[in-house]
């Protein structure tokens, strides 16, 4: 949601030239949306107004093709059948954020987040890294400690999330698979004292910045309850005004103010 798109915009300027420390300026003139909030979009999309996932992400892909798409899903956009392609790439965590929000128990979620990601994504990585995603996320809404969140991604999907982000920062490179990136992104959030904090931790320790700070970002929405006004306010000015519509419907739905 916000938080996931907030997280992609942040980090969109420093994907291709990573950054090894937490002082940054959060939003420059380069800042903008990529393919993580085109396709957090069209996931709150095709659950608002019940779509089928596939049928949600080729019409926004077909809206917004420059975005930064690769060239897998770019063919699966493209097609008039579109078959999934056994991508454990990063992709399907960085659009499931409104699942982890939406439904109200984990079962429920757990379900939803893999028809969202075995459209595409189909390979068991790909899988896990989405159900992790999501679960941390709704873990989060639903008032989990961040010992307890840690304790239960570790035991059910067997991520290692012990290591700092101090030692992460000394060896992380791009990694654009779910295995190298999802844990990297959860423990952004579970090492952050803040939803600003979170993205901060995300994006210092490079690599795919802009997906590890969306990942990491709709967890800490979840967790914290509130973005600051002053990221809200530039994410919304950059934002076009058919994808601020659909957020709004979402929000509504939600009860959750932004």
């Amino acid at each position: 949601m916000l938080g996931a798109i907030a997280g992609d915009i942040i980090g969109s300027v420093y994907e291709r030239h990573n950054i090894k420390t937490k002082s940054f300026e959060l939003f420059s003139p380069k800042s903008r949306f990529t393919d993580d909030t085109v396709l957090t979009v069209a996931t709150v999309d095709s659950i608002i107004n019940r779509k089928g996932f596939s049928e949600s992400y080729q019409y926004w892909f077909r809206k917004y093709p420059d975005a930064g798409f690769g060239g897998s899903f770019k063919k699966w956009g493209m097609s008039e059948k579109p078959k999934p392609y056994n991508s454990y790439g990063n992709g399907s965590a960085m659009r499931v954020s409104p699942i982890g929000f939406y439904y109200n128990s984990l079962d429920e979620v757990l379900m939803r987040a893999e028809e969202s990601s075995i459209v595409t994504h189909n390979h068991t990585e790909g899988i896990k890294g989405v159900k992790a995603t999501a679960t941390a996320i709704f873990l989060a809404r639903n008032g989990s400690e961040k010992e307890e969140i840690k304790k239960y991604i570790e035991e059910s999907f067997g991520y290692d999330l012990s290591e700092s982000i101090d030692s992460i920062r000394t060896w992380y490179s791009f990694d654009v698979s779910c295995q190298g990136s999802v844990p990297q992104a959860i423990r952004s959030f579970l090492e952050s004292s803040s939803y600003e904090d979170a993205i901060r931790n995300a994006i210092s320790i490079g690599g795919d910045s802009d997906t590890i700070a969306c990942i990491a970002g709709g967890i800490a929405e979840a967790y914290y309850g509130v973005i600051p006004k002053y990221i809200v306010k530039r994410v919304k000015e950059l934002l076009p005004k058919e994808m601020r519509e659909v957020l709004k419907k979402y929000y509504t739905k939600m009860e959750w103010n932004i």
